[in-house]
């Protein structure tokens, strides 16, 4: 749809909206809430295809104004967070997996360079995991029970240790985009190295098929988690660094706004990585195997969906629905 269409279409609701809101005392704050439910679709739709256009910036301020009028009533509907799951996200997302893609490529390369790095120089893993570490892994085989780290601590205290690791690397590896695109690129490099070493350290001991079973039972959302945040910090240096025809700071808003949003979808993906690092892949080698394989397969199958599948599907009704 050519963005006057898209325009002329709606432009007579926008200004009926806007006029209410120089009168809010007489706006329903049920209607209000509806109103700027749709009014956010049609800013998704706007960012998705008319990314650099007044109209995005004009339906950005519009939804401004309401949000704040809504807050200022305090009666915000549950249903915006619906929609912001529903819809705004995976639009969001579908516009940002060429990033996903390279953030991908750069972790899964440094992953390898990890692995050949650790077979082919004894003291890298010491390097990469510290002394500490790896003594206590080498104790941990020499015991039998390799994978013991994850049973130290009591679950709750690990379970919220975790979860707070993980969303601060994850933010780290964001927020490294600040210094431009190859900040997050530098934070995913690191971050699969040490993977990386990590997995041909057990490889060496003929313990690699243990080691992952048991790191993939919650590594399939964290580690998926990390890179798609390393693909959200490369959109945040992206549009510092290439702005564009918008002014630097404006599409630097724009990067932040759009990066951020990614990073408050990750946070239930690494809440839910902490609970099963912290509840259950201590008992990884005592549960059955269908059930290790299921959690493995069914994280798997969230990421594949909501993150990529999902979204193309939300795009192709939002456009038809937008076009009829």
């Amino acid at each position: 749809m050519k963005e006057i269409t898209f325009i002329n279409r709606n432009k007579a609701r926008w200004e009926t909206f806007e006029q209410q809101l120089k009168k809010p005392s007489k706006v329903n704050p049920d209607s209000l809430a509806d109103q700027f439910i749709q009014l956010t679709d049609d800013l998704a739709f706007a960012r998705t295809f008319y990314p650099r256009s007044h109209t995005l910036r004009y339906l950005n301020s519009l939804s401004q104004k309401t949000h704040q009028e809504i807050y200022r009533n305090k009666r915000e509907r549950g249903s915006r967070i619906p929609a912001f799951i529903k819809t705004e996200l995976p639009l969001i997302l579908r516009s940002a997996r060429p990033y996903f893609l390279i953030s991908l490529v750069v972790f899964m390369a440094a992953w390898a360079l990890g692995v050949v790095s650790a077979l082919t120089n004894d003291d890298f893993v010491r390097m990469i995991m510290g002394d500490q570490y790896v003594n206590m892994t080498l104790n941990n085989i020499e015991k039998g029970d390799p994978m013991a780290v994850y049973g130290q601590m009591a679950e709750t205290p690990m379970f919220i240790a975790i979860t707070f690791n993980n969303v601060f690397v994850s933010f780290n590896v964001f927020l490294f985009g600040l210094l431009t695109p190859l900040g997050s690129i530098f934070q995913l490099f690191r971050n699969g190295v040490m993977v990386g070493a990590f997995q041909a350290f057990f490889y060496q001991k003929n313990l690699l098929g243990v080691s992952t079973y048991a790191i993939m039972i919650h590594g399939t959302l964290e580690l998926s988690a990390i890179v798609l945040a390393g693909g959200a910090g490369i959109i945040l240096g992206k549009y510092l660094l290439f702005p564009g025809t918008f002014p630097r700071k404006d599409s630097f808003v724009y990067g932040v706004k759009k990066g951020i949003k990614i990073m408050i979808g990750l946070v239930p993906v690494f809440i839910v990585a902490g609970f099963i690092e912290g509840f259950v892949t201590r008992y990884y080698n005592t549960m059955e195997h269908w059930l290790n394989i299921f959690i493995i397969l069914a994280s798997f199958v969230f990421i594949i969906w909501y993150f990529f599948i999902y979204p193309e599907i939300v795009y192709r009704k939002f456009k038809a629905d937008k076009i009829n």
